[in-house]
């Protein structure tokens, strides 16, 4: 099993609303696990936790979502301007043993 953590450094004051707007796009897809913010550490930090069986599976559901119109025009429509909510971002994907 592979996790990976999307993990976005927001604006000040943005991670709440970013948190926010990814549990409603997002948090009905089956892989994403949970939405977090930072209690401790560098701050205005949104990470979002997916599992996924290995890395074949995490390349097959980002194939999917592509194919998928509809629902990619939707999450586009609905995640619109997220882009002024963060400052940098980066992935990070763990084995779990």
């Amino acid at each position: 099993m592979i996790l990976v953590h999307d993990i976005f450094v927001c604006k000040p004051g943005n991670a709440s609303k970013l948190a926010k707007l990814f549990k409603e796009v997002m948090g009905e897809e089956p892989e994403v696990v949970n939405i977090l913010t930072d209690m401790t550490g560098q701050f205005n930090r949104v990470i979002m936790v997916s599992k996924y069986d290995n890395l074949t599976a995490y390349d097959k559901s980002w194939e999917e979502l592509v194919k998928n119109e509809e629902k990619m025009q939707k999450m586009k429509e609905k995640m619109e301007g997220y882009h002024e909510l963060y400052l940098t971002g980066s992935r990070e994907i763990y084995k779990v043993w």
